[in-house]
């Protein structure tokens, strides 16, 4: 089942940021393309504060990063069968993002083109 698994990930071309240690990494309020080489039948997201799934068309699904943390990913294709099932990482993207320090608390501004503040939800991790 696990080489099925590669197989797909292979397959999605539009993810190039996919890691070796079987973690798909989207940023936060970005989205990623995956395009799959079955008919998709269902799509389980773990925790949906953390990322979102569309269904674009039966081969291809937009994920969403909608807060920072972890959750994962399970996609079934017609018989049932693992698609994918993998550990999504949402992380803010470093090179438009400001942190300011006070004391021991710290407020994320998202700064593309201008800087606002970040506010996790409770499920999210900072």
């Amino acid at each position: 089942m696990h080489a099925a698994c590669g197989l797909a990930l292979a397959t999605m071309s539009a993810l190039p940021a996919h890691a070796a240690d079987d973690v798909i990494r989207v940023f936060m309020d970005h989205a990623r393309i995956l395009k799959l080489d079955r008919t998709i039948s269902k799509v389980i997201i773990g925790n949906s504060d953390v990322a979102d799934v569309t269904v674009s068309d039966p081969q291809t699904i937009v994920l969403t990063g909608k807060s920072y943390g972890t959750t994962n990913l399970v996609i079934l294709d017609q018989e049932g069968a693992a698609i994918v099932d993998e550990r999504i990482l949402v992380s803010v993207d470093e090179a438009n993002t400001l942190r300011v320090f006070k004391q021991t608390s710290r407020s994320v501004y998202s700064c593309s083109p201008s800087c606002e503040e970040h506010v996790p939800t409770a499920a999210a991790t900072p």
